[in-house]
Order: structure tokens, then sequence, then C-alpha cells
């Protein structure tokens, strides 16, 4: 095929047929890549591939659009390949090692960062990203050193602040780590995370005006802010909100959606295998008979260890950016939008035998109307198989929100709850659901069902 009729083809799929040159086409599917349109970009960048196959922008570009659509190891190939053809841009490196980081694939991240910092050694946000990985190794002292190094370079550069702050609160310093937060705002006023962090800071040590003081402060510039409001509530001595808004549920998930999968594995997260386990106890051999909801699916975590269960799996979650990182698993036949309760509550009777939810209720309070719509969606003798947080059966709340903004239970409020829905309790199991600061989280594993149908005399 001729190089310009490739070009014109797949610019005339997406718009109406134009006369580009091979660059003009590559520019616009770069504008297009920018503005979300990624099906118009994608289709320029495989055209010109067709023609130019070792073009290293194209691969590059394409690579980084692959990412985008969570199919990583497609775009981590391609990204190679186009450093192969040209080693020379920094950036190449850098956005390499950062796909390689939130995979999980730490060594090869480390090689495409040393990469980058060799060709462009004063370069700060490369000491920034370097510090991320050599925190994930676990290298505190060397992650510590690439921040101040970034800083030495770049003193206003408020994510190096703010990932060093986060760095001397998992190292104990948290009065030296709440200072870096604010020099992060000092740089940056309106920098969220900054916000977000020393709110959490100050909640962590018990500081819970000064807490509520930054949240409030934080929605005075930003009237409505979904993250501002879910953690003031914690921190404000209020009414608690029954659940998470959906508006603060998508911001955070959507916000770590491709790095979701690494930043579990390395905090030996436990969910979805103790909720596969209580699953084989209750079920039995896997035979593919079950119809399954993965309620607040994610990024599909459950989705392999149910699927051996499952004639029919559904998952639903309310973060567009999780469930873009589920579709590429291929294990559901059914994903999903929605809020996890009114999804459920909306469909028929009896739709599924099996209903699974791993570290999603953490972000409610109230138990009542998802237990209810489960038990409505539920077919007769199916099952309920939940984790949430726990809460000390000492406590006075049935629940309580916490500062890091996720709720915990009370295993009588967890069971009464389920009971007043009509679901038999079959377990409220204690369990660790994975670590944080190098702590366990201790967690429930629960499980319901609902009755058999009577039997007609």
């Amino acid at each position: 095929m001729h190089r310009q009729t490739a070009v014109a083809e797949a610019a005339a799929a997406a718009e109406p047929a134009t006369e580009l040159s091979p660059e003009q086409a590559l520019q616009l599917a770069i504008a297009w890549h920018r503005e979300g349109r990624w099906d118009a970009a994608g289709k320029i960048y495989e055209a010109l591939l067709r023609v130019q196959p070792r073009d290293a922008n194209v691969l590059h570009f394409l690579g980084m659009l692959r990412y985008q659509r969570g199919r990583r190891d497609e775009a981590i190939a391609l990204m190679q390949q186009s450093i192969a053809e040209d080693g020379t841009v920094p950036d190449w490196h850098c956005n390499l090692g950062n796909v390689l980081l939130e995979s999980n694939r730490l060594d090869e991240a480390a090689a495409a960062y040393a990469r980058a910092q060799a060709l462009a050694p004063e370069r700060p946000e490369l000491h920034n990203n370097l510090g991320a990985l050599l925190r994930e190794q676990g290298r505190l002292a060397e992650a510590e050193a690439a921040y101040r190094r970034a800083l030495e370079l770049k003193p206003d550069f408020a994510d190096a602040h703010t990932n060093l702050g986060s760095l001397l609160m998992r190292t104990g310093r948290p009065e030296e780590g709440i200072r870096t937060f604010w020099e992060a705002l000092v740089h940056s006023p309106r920098h969220g995370k900054a916000r977000k962090l020393v709110g959490m800071a100050y909640g962590q040590l018990g500081r819970m005006e000064e807490a509520a003081r930054v949240y409030r402060e934080w929605l005075e510039d930003e009237p409505g802010n979904a993250e501002a409001l879910h953690h003031l509530a914690a921190c404000a001595g209020g009414p608690v909100p029954q659940r998470a808004a959906d508006d603060y549920v998508e911001t955070v998930f959507d916000g770590f959606a491709k790095s979701f999968d690494a930043k579990l594995t390395r905090l030996h997260y436990q969910a979805p295998a103790l909720v596969a386990q209580r699953v084989a106890e209750l079920a039995g051999a896997p035979q593919r008979a079950l119809r399954v909801l993965d309620a607040g699916c994610g990024t599909g975590l459950c989705g392999p260890l149910l699927a051996p269960y499952a004639r029919h799996l559904h998952g639903v979650d309310l973060s567009a950016g999780m469930l873009a990182q589920a579709e590429p698993r291929k294990v559901y036949d059914q994903l999903s939008k929605g809020e996890l309760t009114a999804f459920i509550a909306a469909a028929p009777a009896s739709s599924w035998e099996l209903i699974v939810s791993a570290d999603t209720l953490c972000y409610f309070g109230g138990l009542a109307d998802v237990a209810a719509a489960a038990a409505h969606a539920l077919a007769p003798g199916g099952w309920l198989v939940f984790t949430v947080e726990a809460l000390p059966e000492a406590a006075a709340e049935p629940y309580r929100l916490h500062p890091h903004g996720r709720y915990a239970h009370r295993a009588g409020y967890v069971r009464e709850a389920l009971a007043a829905a009509g679901l038999a309790v079959l377990g409220v199991q204690a369990a660790h659901l994975r670590t944080e600061n190098a702590r366990p989280v201790d967690g429930f594993l629960v499980s319901a069902r609902k009755a058999e149908a009577a039997r007609s005399s």
C-alpha cells in the first residue's frame, strides 16, 4: 500500500478524507490521542506502521495508547521496539519505566530509569521516578536520596515534595512529613494530593481539628470537591455518610486504576484469594454452572478465580478506569459501569446464584441497602461472599469512617444487617486483608445464603 494512501485511508475512517503528509497525520493522531479520541488516533498509528513498521515515534505513541487501554504487555513490547529503533530519547525510557513499574516489573523498570538518567542526568522528574521505584523495592534510604536530589535540581517540585513527605511518614517521621507536604503546598497551593495527604497525616496522628481545617480550606478553594468532602466527614465529628459518594469513588479509582494491581501485589493483598477460597468451600468443585456477579470488580483480580465456577460472569464497577483494566483479562462475559447497590437492586429477582464483593464494601458504612439488594437478586439457595475491614466489637458505633477514607464494621452489625435482609449468615471470619504501612489490615470474610425455595407439597 502506498504510504500516502494508508494515511488518507486512516484519516477517512475517522473524519472526512483529507490529504495529509505522514508527518501531518502523526501530529493529527497525537492531537486526537491527547483529546481522548483513541479509536481515531489508533487507526492512524496503525496505518502509518503498515507502511513504515520501524518508525520509532509511531511505535512509541501506539505503545502509550495500548497502555492507556490496559493492554500492558502489548504496550511494553511496542515501547521497547521504539527504543530499539531510537534509544536517544530520555522520555521514552522514562515512560517505559513507568509502565514497567506499574506492572510490578521492578528490575526492568530500574534499568529503564537508569538509561533515562544517563541521557538526562539533570532532569528532576527522572530522579523523582527513580525514588518511586526504590520505595517500591523497599530501598527507602536510596528512595529518600533520589527525592532529595530531585528537589536540589528543582526546589519547587511539588510532586517530589509530596512523595518525600509520604516516605517520611512511612519511616516514622510524621512531623517532618507534614512539613514536607506543606512545602509542596507552598509551591503549588492547589496540589490535591498534597492536600489530601497532609490531612490524612494529621488524622493518623489524631489531630482531627487540624485535619478538618485542611479539608475545609480545600473546599473553600474547590467547593464540592469529592475527596475533601469525604475525608472531612471522617474527622469533623459530624454525621458520617452511609457510604462514599459516587464521585469520590470514581475520582479515587480512576486516578490509580493503571497502578492498582501492582500496588496491591506489593501490599500482599489477600481479599480475592480469601473470597475464592470461601467460594470453593461453599460451591465445591468448579463446574462452570453458576451465574456469578463480581460486585465492585475493579481491575478484575477476582475474575480468573471466579471464572471456573461461572457459566456467566458479570462484573460491575463505578470506575470506568478500573473497567478498562478489567476488560483485557477476557474472563468476564459482561462488564457494566454502575453503583453496585443500585445495579443489584435493579436486576430481576434471582439473577445470580453467587454474588461476591472483594474489598469494595469498605467504602460503605450502612450495609442494609446492599444486603437487601443482594437478597432480592440472589436465586434461592444463592450465596453472598464479601470482605469488610474490622472494627472492634466494643466500639460504640456499628461502623466507622477512618481518616484514610475507608469504613470499618463491627462483626455484630454485619450479622444484623444480613439477617434483617433475610439472609442466613454462614460465617464472619477474621482475616488479614493486606498490609498497610508494614502492618496487617484486619478484616472479616463474610458469607451468607438466601433460603432455598419452599417445596410445594
